[in-house]
């Protein structure tokens, strides 16, 4: 029986070999996921913990720079206009 055994896996050692690699292959793959679902898991326990209070807070925060940034483009805005008057006006004086 251990002859016969051992001679059909001398005869199929390709074969052996593939079922190994498929299996730690495949392996990995699992160990893959699992670090992958637990990362998730992760992140979504910290999103739970901070909750929506901290969204709600990075999100005012942006729109206040959004506002300024507004502000600072209608005063650009502004600016460009006068000296862009000033400019027509000096050169039609001329």
């Amino acid at each position: 029986m251990v002859e016969h055994v051992k001679s059909w896996m001398k005869e199929n050692s390709a074969l052996v070999y593939f079922l190994i690699a498929q299996m730690i292959a495949i392996g990995a793959a699992g160990a893959s996921a699992l670090a992958y679902f637990t990362r998730l898991e992760t992140r979504v326990s910290i999103m739970e913990t901070r909750g929506a209070e901290y969204s709600v807070a990075r999100m005012s925060r942006m729109e206040e720079k959004i506002t300024v940034l507004e502000q600072q483009i209608k005063q650009n805005q502004e600016s460009i206009r006068l000296y862009r008057d000033q400019y027509f006006k000096d050169r039609n004086n001329k």
